[in-house]
């Protein structure tokens, strides 16, 4: 500070000559008004000077602070040495004070943008709006299962799904509601409120539950299969066991001493039946103890086109003699996915099968299996076929264990199917169409 008051003193000292000269030069009988003038503009350079110099240090601190506050953090304030060390050094705070809030203020815009990416991959839906509706924020998998491209206000929900907006405008917090899209997808509702800038905000999460339903529908089946099959095995043992300590009676006692040997041959033929109808039972009953004991998958990286040439290799005399023509589209090509492959290829082999048999009286029969990467880094496998459909009432019900629509079917293909899937965190679907054809498709 010491050059900063010299600068002062010497600026203030020359005013005060500048001023008793002219004072003395206006005084005297004939004064010198050249001489005088001069002064005059001495005196207001002067002044002009000390004012500049004693306020340079308030005009960068309001640079300063406007700086801050108008989050405009590209100045820099150059060293000043005609002011001292002292300003020089005041200029230098000033820079890194500013540099702070230049990288403080990057590295805020860079987790935002970190948690926006994060928000924005995540499988649940995200929707917050304000009391107005005015929604601020949605990511893509919202969109994606609500099934629009744009949402800017929660009115826009009123058309497509009249039954979620009156759910999200009455949604209380922490309470958990089940909607079902248009598509029949199951979403799990759930809200929470929280005080934004004075303003309330309403968070809203949307997650399909569609697989954690089926997963507890399958349980649910496997339960029920598992107590019956042992409830069956036990009744039916002893009368296996009955039935042939039966037989050996009728052979080696009744059939000897016996008069009447017709009534013995119908008994026999009779006991025989029993037996076979018995050991048909447990055999019927035993087919499905794969549904209720699917080991555990063997997760290995598997190229897709070797998966599905395989499969219709096994297939390749079923789709030459019925005429099929088969097309196999894969994008990309080196697509793989992680899975155990000989349980996917049994899904396959399921799949291919019943594509087949819808295909027997088609004239042009045609079967496609398309593969590909979706945006969600899952992959998906299409199988199609242009056979005569699936009724409505058959497709609800085509996943239950058991049930079939063919003659000779255990009704237990597809069931199966739908837990290996659900065992590799995927999923199993179908669309159909009578009289158009039918096409399965496999999420991993």
């Amino acid at each position: 500070m010491h050059h900063f008051s010299m600068g002062i003193l010497w600026r203030v000292l020359g005013l005060i000559a500048a001023g008793v000269g002219m004072g003395l030069v206006l005084t005297k009988p004939d004064p010198n008004g050249m001489l005088a003038l001069i002064l005059l503009m001495v005196t207001a350079i002067l002044g002009r000077g000390l004012y500049v110099y004693v306020t340079s240090f308030n005009r960068k601190f309001v640079r300063f602070l406007e700086s801050v506050r108008y989050s405009d953090f590209t100045i820099k304030f150059r060293a000043d040495n005609q002011m001292g060390p002292t300003f020089q050094e005041l200029n230098q705070q000033f820079n890194e004070v500013l540099m702070a809030f230049r990288q403080a203020r990057a590295e805020k815009e860079a987790n935002l943008q970190y948690l926006n990416a994060i928000v924005q991959h995540i499988s649940t839906g995200l929707i917050t709006f304000d009391s107005d509706g005015k929604v601020n924020l949605i990511n893509n998998s919202a969109l994606r299962l609500l099934d629009m491209y744009r949402i800017r206000q929660l009115s826009d929900l009123q058309d497509t799904h009249p039954q979620l907006y009156k759910l999200l405008s009455e949604l209380e917090t922490g309470v958990r509601e089940l909607y079902h899209s248009p598509q029949e997808q199951p979403l799990a509702i759930q809200a929470t409120t929280i005080q934004m800038r004075g303003k309330w905000v309403r968070i809203v999460a949307l997650q399909n539950i569609g697989t954690e339903l089926q997963q507890k529908e399958v349980e649910a089946w496997q339960n029920l299969t598992r107590v019956l099959r042992h409830e069956i095995m036990n009744s039916m043992t002893p009368i296996v066991s009955l039935v042939g300590t039966m037989q050996l009676i009728v052979n080696e006692d009744i059939e000897k001493s016996s008069t009447n040997q017709e009534a013995v041959d119908d008994l026999k033929e009779a006991l025989q039946t029993l037996g076979k109808r018995s050991q048909g039972m447990m055999k019927f009953v035993n087919a499905y103890r794969d549904f209720t004991t699917l080991p555990k998958p063997n997760v290995r990286q598997v190229a897709v086109r070797e998966l599905i040439q395989e499969v219709l290799q096994l297939l390749q005399t079923d789709i030459t003699l019925g005429g099929v023509v088969c097309q196999v589209e894969i994008t990309p090509e080196t697509l793989s996915i992680r899975a155990d492959a000989d349980q996917i290829q049994q899904v396959l082999i399921n799949l291919i099968k019943n594509a087949l048999e819808a295909l027997k009286e088609q004239p042009a029969p045609r079967l496609t299996i398309f593969a590909r990467l979706l945006d969600s880094q899952k992959v998906s496998i299409e199988i199609r076929d242009n056979g005569f459909g699936i009724e409505p009432e058959a497709l609800e019900r085509i996943f239950i264990p058991f049930y079939t629509t063919k003659k000779t079917g255990s009704g237990i293909g597809l069931s199966l199917s739908r837990q290996i899937l659900q065992q590799h965190n995927g999923q199993l679907t179908v669309q159909s169409e009578v009289g158009t054809g039918t096409s399965f498709f496999l999420l991993v």
